[in-house]
């Protein structure tokens, strides 16, 4: 297995040898390499961001380059790629929070409102927040909570939160009941829990 501090522990019964485990440890590299580098990701914690010309976002799955542009008609214009006027540079953090939580807010309101029509669920209303971790949640009075950095997922993935916590109007917990109802609307919803599990750690930048 390994850590959350991205060491290697193996558990082998008494006879096994040396050769056996290593032979073992061999076949397993990749896998092993993969969990490691993950684990020291997210020991490193949120990406810091220098906001600098040529860095690299992401938006719904797709890393574009932030360009800072001279004469565009908005603080923040996404065109191909990610343009920020040089005039607010200063505040590039501030002003591409904004650009990421209206675009979150139109893309989870237009999407939230499709699988309601399609699976019957109502909610009351949509709020968008700046959690890092927890991508959405089921708020009292049936008010939808999304966090505006999952907006930098795949629309998969999106997709994926905004049924989840649709399927929890109905049922509060997460019981065999509750997935057997998100599994009804979208077979494959593991791989979405995976792609939050091994990349979640990207959308939580400072």
């Amino acid at each position: 297995m390994i850590t959350q501090d991205a060491r290697l522990i193996v558990r082998a019964p008494f006879f096994a040898t040396a050769d056996l485990i290593h032979l073992l440890i061999e076949r397993k590299k990749s896998w092993i390499t993969a969990k490691q580098d993950y684990f020291k990701q997210r020991q490193a914690g949120a990406l810091v961001r220098n906001f600098v010309a040529g860095e690299q976002f992401l938006f719904l799955g797709q890393n574009y380059p932030l360009v800072v542009a001279e004469d565009i008609p908005k603080a923040v214009v996404f065109d191909h790629s990610l343009m920020i006027s040089s005039m607010v540079l200063g505040n590039a953090k501030d002003h591409l929070e904004c650009w990421y939580k209206d675009q979150a807010l139109e893309y989870i309101t237009r999407k939230a409102q499709y699988y309601a029509h399609v699976t019957g669920f109502k909610y009351r209303s949509i709020r968008i927040n700046s959690a890092k971790t927890r991508w959405g949640s089921c708020g009292h009075k049936n008010v939808l909570n999304f966090t505006w950095r999952l907006i930098m997922a795949p629309s998969r993935v999106v997709d994926y939160v905004i049924i989840h916590e649709l399927v929890h109007l109905k049922q509060r917990d997460h019981s065999r009941q509750f997935w057997e109802k998100v599994g009804q609307i979208i077979p494959d919803y593991k791989k979405d829990e995976k792609w939050l599990k091994m990349n979640g750690h990207l959308l939580a930048w400072e």
